[in-house]
């Protein structure tokens, strides 16, 4: 800002880092505002980029240590025409007036201008340009639009479920005239591309409580533009263990997913996971209640469906079919067996299995249980453990029999399985000495030993084995405090 205000053009702060300084949040980018045009911005600064025709110069920041300052977008003052395609104007006037800017922006908390002045005593003082009320806004906790709600909706439509989207972020509410607006624009969003609509639902999901902006959308109207499917809950009761419907437990599964701030995969997994309960409901008169048969199955299908229609990368899509798919895992750990749980972690993949415990968790909590970490899932995660260790054995060892064989002429039997053991004992007790050359030296004395010798340390080795992955065993069964 300094630069461009050392060669006469005035320039301001703008948008959402302007939102973020005043409410003290960390601005996740940097737009400033000039009276400069486009070419004299270039000129401005050493390294530029300009790709778009709507006057925006990307400036290179390399001085910057904070990623968010490595490119900061500048943009000339200006007009806008009609939006015909109802997501971009049709074309721009540059403009010499700070107003004419301000009152072509969305929402009134993103239409506050600062203009840094001279720095005193580490501090800058700076003007403050709030046309709109934005300031009030921001205290108040609103979010509303410049001017008429029904032409900012229908200049750009993406504005409709941008609203939600910030409004979650900030935990603010969306102004009474501006959500009616929304709700009548909501079909609009059908002239918006798929990335775009992505790309806002992700940061919702990724948001402190996503609850509050899918329910904010279903009430506006605009849920069934992004994932229909998940309507289909509302009302569908389930079987007792549950305190709520289909639909108020997945928002309450994926809003743990968000206080743990996992991952997006998990995120969607956890949204998603019971999302064919609707579909596979019946009622069983032996039971006495509801019955699921198959859910996961079949909303593994449905989650594919969703996200390949929203257009999330297939590594994303992926993943999430796997979480979705084998959620069910849970079963009585006095039970199932350690190969079971091999076969689970086969299924899913041993990178993601602790992602599905993560689901396992959240679903938990969703259904109203206040403990997410009871003992059974603690045991499960215990054998997880286990079922993926590096099990102790002379595999560890880095020389084979065929290698022992070689070294010493030594025909296939039991000599050689008493030297790997008696190799094992050794790097157990030091394992410093797993090394290829240590071993290679070592085979060659133990041959020469008397085969009786050679047995005792080979069962001495065996006895050693069992003891150290006893003490691995019992260490990560004291880690889930199971038994």
């Amino acid at each position: 800002m300094q630069m461009i205000a050392e060669k006469g053009f005035e320039a301001y702060l703008i948008g959402g880092c302007t939102r973020d300084l005043i409410i003290g949040r960390k601005p996740k980018d940097w737009d400033i505002t000039t009276n400069a045009r486009p070419d004299q911005i270039i000129e401005i600064f050493p390294k530029t980029f300009y790709e778009n025709t709507y006057g925006t110069v990307g400036v290179v920041n390399e001085n910057g240590e904070d990623p968010s300052t490595k490119i900061v977008e500048v943009t000339p003052y200006r007009l806008e025409a009609s939006y015909s395609d109802k997501r971009r104007p049709d074309s721009i006037e540059f403009s010499e007036k700070l107003e004419d800017d301000l009152k072509r922006r969305d929402f009134t908390i993103n239409a506050i201008a600062i203009q840094l002045r001279t720095k005193k005593n580490d501090a800058w003082a700076c003007e403050v340009v709030d046309l709109f009320g934005g300031i009030k806004d921001l205290k108040n906790g609103l979010v509303k639009t410049v001017g008429d709600p029904r032409e900012r909706f229908f200049e750009d439509a993406l504005r409709v479920l941008r609203a939600i989207r910030i409004a979650v972020e900030l935990d603010f509410e969306i102004e009474t005239e501006t959500e009616k607006a929304i709700a009548e624009y909501a079909t609009h969003l059908t002239h918006v591309s798929t990335e775009r609509l992505r790309d806002e639902f992700t940061r919702i999901l990724m948001s402190d409580k996503p609850s509050k902006g899918i329910k904010m959308a279903r009430n506006m109207g605009i849920l069934k533009f992004i994932a229909p499917e998940l309507e289909a809950g509302i009302g569908i009761k389930q079987n007792q263990a549950h305190l709520y419907d289909v639909w108020e437990h997945l928002l309450r599964t994926v809003d743990h997913a968000a206080k743990k701030t996992w991952s997006l995969d998990i995120r969607l997994a956890a949204l998603l996971h019971d999302i064919s309960k609707p579909a596979t409901r019946v009622w069983s008169d032996e039971k006495k209640d509801w019955t699921f048969y198959g859910h996961e199955v079949v909303g593994a299908k449905v989650a594919k469906d969703l996200l390949t229609r929203l257009k999330y990368p297939k590594e994303t899509i992926d993943k999430v079919i796997k979480l979705v798919r084998w959620h069910m895992f849970f079963s009585d750990t006095e039970q199932i067996s350690l190969s079971a749980v091999r076969r689970m972690i086969r299924n899913v993949g041993p990178e993601n299995v602790w992602d599905l415990m993560n689901v396992r968790i959240c679903d938990r909590v969703g259904i109203g249980r206040p403990k997410e970490d009871p003992y059974r899932l603690r045991k499960y995660k215990s054998m997880v453990e286990e079922a993926l260790r590096d099990p102790i054995s002379v595999g560890m060892l880095k020389i084979d029999g065929k290698k022992i064989m070689e070294l010493t002429q030594e025909p296939p039997g039991p000599k050689v399985g008493h030297i790997l053991h008696a190799l094992l004992e050794e790097v157990l007790e030091d394992p410093t000495k797993n090394s290829v050359e240590y071993l290679n030296s070592r085979v060659q004395e133990l041959s020469k030993l008397e085969t009786s010798e050679l047995k005792r340390l080979g069962e001495s080795g065996k006895e050693r084995k069992d003891t150290e992955d006893e003490k691995k065993l019992d260490e990560i069964r004291k880690k889930y405090w199971v038994r």
